[in-house]
C-alpha cells in the first residue's frame, strides 16, 4: 500500500512538473502583430523585324514594400500601415514611363467601446515619388514636352479623421469619420500655377475641405496561398454639399483598391492590382488603371 502511495505520489508530482515546463515553454500570444512583404516583377516582350502579327518590344518593371503593425490591447487598439511602390514600362520609340507610383501612410489609434465598436482617430497621407505627365497634351510652358501633372507633394493629401470603427470580424472593419478635415498639397510651382486639384486660383499650393469620410477595409487569405485585399474609401465635402448649382456627385470623392495576390511558391507570385478614382477636381470622369505582375516577394509575418 505504502508503495501504491509513493508511486503515485511520484507520478503526481511528474505529471505536473512537465505541465509546468510545458507551460512556459508555450509563447504567449503577441500583443504586437507585424506584416512585412517586399517584392520585384518584371515583364518583357521582344519581337523580330519580320515578326508578321504585329508587336513592340516593351518591358516593365517595378518594386514595392508594405509594412502593418497591430497593437491591440484592453482599451487601445493601434494600427499602422505604410506602403510604398514604384514602376516603370518602357516601349519601343515611345521611351519610359512610370506605370506604378505610390507612396501611403495610414495610422489609426482606436478605444473600444465593446468588442465590435470603437471610437477612433486617424491620420492618413497618400501622394507619390516621381514627376507623371499627360502623354496626350503638350505643356503651355515647353511644347516639346508633355504636360507635367504630378510630382513629390503635388499632389499629396493629408486627411485627420475623428470618428467610430466597425469590425465585425477580423479581415473586415469599417470607419465613420464623422469630423474629417482633408488636406490637399500641390508644392511644385509648375503643378500649383496650373490650378489642378481643386485649388482655388493658380498658383494656391494648399485646399482644405471638412468631410464626411467612409471606409471600408477587407483584408482576407481566400486560401493558404491567395489573398484578397479590398479598400473603398468616400469622401463628401459639407461645404461643396451645401452649394447651389453643384450636385451631389460634384461633392464626393470615391476610391477603390483591389489587390489579389497568388503565391506559386514560397518567393514568387502573381499580383493583379485594380484602381478607380473618381475626383471631379481631377478629372469630371473615372479613372482606372490594372496592372497584372510576376515576380518575386518577401513577407514576414509575427503573431
Amino acid at each position: 500500500m505504502k508503495k501504491l502511495l509513493l508511486t503515485t505520489f511520484l507520478l503526481i508530482l511528474v505529471s505536473t512538473t512537465f505541465a509546468q515546463v510545458d507551460s512556459t515553454l508555450t509563447p504567449k500570444p503577441r500583443k504586437v502583430k507585424h506584416n512585412f512583404q517586399a517584392g520585384f516583377n518584371l515583364n518583357q516582350s521582344t519581337f523580330s523585324d519580320n515578326w508578321t502579327s504585329g508587336g513592340f518590344n516593351s518591358y516593365a518593371f517595378g518594386g514595392f514594400t508594405n509594412y502593418v503593425a497591430k497593437y491591440k490591447g484592453k482599451k487601445w487598439d493601434f494600427t499602422s500601415d505604410f506602403q510604398v511602390q514604384l514602376g516603370f514600362q518602357e516601349i519601343q520609340n515611345e521611351g519610359r514611363r512610370k506605370n506604378a507610383d505610390r507612396l501611403f501612410y495610414d495610422f489609426k489609434a482606436g478605444y473600444i467601446i465593446n468588442n465590435k465598436w470603437n471610437f477612433f482617430a486617424s491620420m492618413n497621407f497618400l501622394s507619390q515619388f516621381i514627376e507623371g505627365y499627360d502623354h496626350k497634351t503638350k505643356s503651355a510652358v515647353e511644347p516639346s514636352q508633355d504636360s507635367l501633372i504630378s510630382s513629390l507633394f503635388a499632389p499629396a493629401y493629408l486627411t485627420s479623421s475623428l470618428g467610430f470603427e466597425y469590425k465585425p470580424i477580423d479581415y473586415l472593419w469599417m470607419r465613420f469619420g464623422v469630423g474629417t478635415l482633408r488636406q490637399t498639397f500641390v508644392l511644385d510651382e509648375r503643378i500649383s500655377n496650373a490650378g489642378l486639384y481643386g485649388l482655388k486660383k493658380p498658383g494656391d499650393k494648399l485646399r482644405n475641405q471638412a468631410v464626411l469620410q467612409f471606409i471600408a477595409n477587407f483584408d482576407k487569405n481566400l486560401a493558404q496561398n491567395i489573398n484578397l485585399k479590398l479598400r473603398y474609401m468616400s469622401n463628401l465635402d459639407y461645404i461643396k454639399a451645401t452649394e447651389s448649382g453643384v450636385g451631389m456627385d460634384m461633392a464626393m470623392v470615391h476610391i477603390f483598391n483591389a489587390n489579389l495576390t497568388l503565391k506559386a511558391t514560397k518567393y514568387i507570385s502573381t499580383n493583379l492590382q485594380i484602381n478607380v478614382i473618381k475626383d471631379p477636381d481631377q478629372d469630371k470622369n473615372t479613372q482606372f488603371s490594372q496592372i497584372l505582375s510576376l515576380g518575386v516577394v518577401y513577407s514576414l509575418s509575427r503573431e
